[in-house]
């Protein structure tokens, strides 16, 4: 097994035996630090976000089901 896999098994195994919360806490926060540095957005990709988020409250969107179902039927006359 190369070192990356051990290294994750181990950390699994330990995460799932602790019972220790201050333990498991810092694990959560080194790890909600690390996806946010991954996941930087501009000004302009936060309020594309935000009017889309918008739109959903307002159920100005489509089902995936209805939008496949419409594709294919499209498909279809070409």
């Amino acid at each position: 097994m190369d070192t990356t896999a051990q290294i994750k098994k181990n950390l699994i195994a330990r995460i799932k035996n602790s019972e220790d919360l201050n333990f498991l806490s810092a694990l959560q926060t080194i790890f909600d630090s690390s996806e946010q540095a991954l996941y930087k957005l501009s000004a302009e990709q936060q309020s594309s976000i935000e009017v889309s988020r918008n739109e959903i409250k307002e159920g100005k969107f489509r089902e995936n089901e209805e939008v496949i179902s419409n594709m294919r039927q499209w498909l279809k006359k070409k």
